[in-house]
């Protein structure tokens, strides 16, 4: 125990354990939550490029000093309170010009909503309709101002989302990729540990009772495996998947239905070459239940070779998950790094460029299979130290 502990593999499969599950109690915000601007580059990326700023405007003109490039989004919101009779203008002065975003009048509340990404936003002020807004909005580094006219109160909001936003960036839809990739970390591991799992225990059950048994019944169980070895997993997943549903234990249940025949044609070789054994005949003479013999002695017989396939079947059900999860396969609502891939794929994070929406999850995906499979070959070398005679050489 002391020596796997010792393991690097080991010791990160901790600390990434730890963050999947803890880390999202201490996380206030939802991960579907926008943070900032659609395709927000990481916020260590190009400093050229704005962070996402806010401006509360009441009765005062409220100033702000642009020295960099145009935000991506120009977005205008709340309540202006004004006497009916009077007009009401809010007004957007650049350092060389000056526009009316928006005149009111015939009420005495008047609820704001402009965002620069509407058409009808766009025609009002005289913009190109295809277009970024903001590029006209903000033409040139300085000072700029916003105000309204003929107010008694005034209660607005400007947001400014930039192109920079988080550790690792905003997805498509504004959210924070970071906060994605940790929530992300509790699915892949619950899905590839209980899938493993109970496809492992149905293996080890069959194993050991086509090994003892013998007869019709192991050559039943046989030609059952060899046939579903034999046939393409992936497209018998997909229909299942759209039979039964795209719920995460629906995931787990198919996942487990085709990653057990390994595990049972193991067990069954160990328990073939120990049940003739002159221990197990004597166990026999001695009366002892089959029962008794399964659990109590061949159980711990196998259970190296279950430990085993267990720690190289979880990247096994990993990279299925996230392979049904890319197609499109798994509930929408479940927050894992194969969505992540196929949402990213989906809106065009390659035709975009973006490659923080494309590295985190992929990355996380292949180092979580890595480390299980180093743990995996390292419990396989303690079972057979021969796995180890080439590199002790």
């Amino acid at each position: 125990m002391k020596e796997i502990l010792k393991r690097k593999s080991m010791l990160l499969l901790i600390c990434i354990f730890l963050t999947g599950f803890l880390a999202p109690m201490l996380i206030a915000a939802h991960p579907s939550d926008i943070t900032g601007a659609p395709f927000a580059r990481p916020i260590w990326w190009n400093r050229d490029l704005p962070r996402s700023s806010e401006y509360v405007i009441g009765n005062e003109p409220v100033s702000l000093v642009w020295e960099k490039l145009p935000p991506e989004i120009f977005a205008l919101n709340g309540k202006i309170i004004a006497d009916p009779e009077k007009e009401v203008r809010i007004i957007w002065s650049a350092p060389h010009e000056e526009m009316v975003l928006e005149t009111l009048h015939g009420s005495n509340v008047y609820w704001v909503n402009l965002d620069g990404r509407d058409m009808i936003f766009k025609q009002k002020l005289g913009l190109p309709l295809i277009g970024n807004s903001v590029d006209h909005l903000f033409p040139d580094k300085g000072k700029y101002y916003i105000r309204t006219e003929g107010s008694d109160e005034t209660e607005l909001t400007l947001s400014l989302p930039g192109g920079r936003e988080g550790l690792l960036g905003t997805d498509q839809r504004g959210r924070d990729i970071l906060t994605l990739l940790i929530f992300g970390i509790r699915t892949s591991l619950i899905v590839g540990i209980s899938a493993t799992l109970i496809a492992s225990f149905l293996g080890l059950g069959l194993g050991l009772a086509t090994g003892y048994i013998g007869g019709w019944f192991d050559s039943v169980v046989m030609r059952i495996v060899d046939v579903l070895l034999s046939i393409p997993t992936l497209p018998i997943m997909m229909v299942l998947a759209g039979l039964w549903g795209k719920g995460l234990w629906q995931l787990v249940l198919i996942l487990s239905i085709f990653s057990w025949m390994g595990t049972a044609r193991s067990v069954r070789a160990l328990v073939l070459t120990v049940r003739e054994s002159a221990w197990v005949e004597g166990l026999r003479a001695l009366g002892a239940k089959r029962r008794y013999i399964l659990l109590r002695h061949l159980v711990p017989e196998a259970a190296p070779i279950l430990l085993a396939n267990i720690a190289l079947g979880v990247p096994g059900a990993i990279l299925a998950e996230a392979g049904l999860a890319f197609l499109g396969l798994s509930d929408p609502r479940l927050i894992s790094w194969g969505r992540m891939l196929h949402e990213a794929h989906s809106f065009g994070a390659f035709t975009e460029g973006a490659w923080w929406l494309l590295i985190p999850p992929g990355f996380g995906i292949v180092v979580l299979c890595l480390i299980f499979m180093d743990i995996g070959r390292w419990l396989e070398e303690k079972i057979d130290p021969r796995l180890g005679s080439g590199k002790n050489a």
